[in-house]
């Protein structure tokens, strides 16, 4: 186990490096200069932008050095804990990413919540129920989920609200210890609206494992032992068929944490998501450079995470 995991952690750490190179680069040879933006902003209205000045402040910010020197630069700096200032706003990126992380946590543990509740309940009662009306009508909910786009949805809601019942969603943030119904508020569409398609995936996941454990033979012999139908179902079919789903939930996790952008846009949620948006709208290196890193080093242990699960889930696996 722990060579196992010492062999994660190495191709984890290679893997977190090999993003770092490609988002740096990439965003350097991206169209648009953070320095003429910034420039832009400190001459008056009417006036052109002097070349002189998009080099003073590219020389400020550090820029006006080759970009292997930048890289490494970065790298020393993140190795010290070290996030230093955001290009364009000019403010901490720790300091902002501590401010903002909560509310992306926050959401994505109520999707992640919202998306296990009802994706493993409505894959066993599809397996359950194969091929009757319910397993049809299911089918094609957790259809829709898969097939439509979650900001679409987002959309007509806040614009079908608003039109037929003069309703829309909250779009100013309240913090939880400030107000709790109106915090819950806030955050219940838009963690419902993405838990829809990861729900739809774990449900579809989980009728199909489903009914593959309910064809086995012990099952059949626990139905011949006269055990009761809940005890055969949730306690020997639902934790075997469980094993494919908790990948899905791994995945879930990494997506939500990380995947929640246009959620955020769309409600106007603060979150990491749309300071990664911000920052890659106004090529603010820094804030792009951490943000990937921790979403990258937060995918490596969540997977690291998920592996370790199944053999708690399943005895019969071994990590050599």
């Amino acid at each position: 186990m722990q060579a196992y995991i010492a062999r994660r952690l190495i191709f984890g750490v290679f893997s977190a490096i090999l993003v770092t190179l490609i988002i740096f680069f990439v965003m350097r040879v991206a169209p648009g200069d953070v320095a003429t933006m910034i420039a832009s902003e400190q001459v008056e209205e009417g006036q052109e932008i002097n070349q002189e000045l998009v080099e003073r402040v590219r020389k400020e910010l550090g820029l006006d050095k080759p970009i292997v020197v930048q890289y490494f630069i970065w790298v020393w700096d993140m190795v010290r804990l070290d996030w230093g200032e955001s290009l364009f706003v000019q403010r901490s990126v720790f300091g902002d990413f501590t401010k903002k992380v909560p509310i992306s946590i926050e959401l994505a543990l109520t999707s992640l919540i919202f998306s296990t509740l009802m994706g493993i309940p409505i894959g066993i009662m599809m397996a359950l129920k194969q091929d009757t009306l319910w397993d049809y009508a299911l089918r094609i909910f957790t259809l829709g989920g898969i097939s439509v786009p979650n900001f679409w949805i987002a959309t007509m809601l806040i614009v079908g609200g608003m039109y037929y019942m003069n309703w829309s969603p909250r779009l100013s943030y309240t913090h939880i210890w400030d107000d709790p119904w109106n915090n819950i508020n806030m955050f219940f569409w838009p963690a419902l609206i993405g838990s829809y398609a990861t729900m739809a995936t774990k449900a579809r996941m989980m009728r199909s494992t489903m009914l593959e454990v309910l064809r086995q033979d012990y099952i059949r012999t626990a139905h011949a032992k006269g055990l009761r139908p809940f005890v055969v179902t949730f306690k020997h079919a639902m934790k075997n068929a469980l094993l494919p789903v908790v990948t899905i939930i791994g995945l879930t996790v990494v997506r939500l944490l990380g995947g929640q952008v246009i959620t955020e846009r769309v409600f106007n949620l603060p979150g990491i998501g749309n300071m990664l948006v911000e920052g890659m709208r106004f090529r603010d290196y820094p804030v792009v450079q951490v943000l990937t890193f921790i979403f990258a080093t937060w995918t490596i242990m969540v997977n690291l995470v998920t592996d370790l699960t199944y053999g708690i889930l399943d005895p019969r696996v071994r990590f050599d």
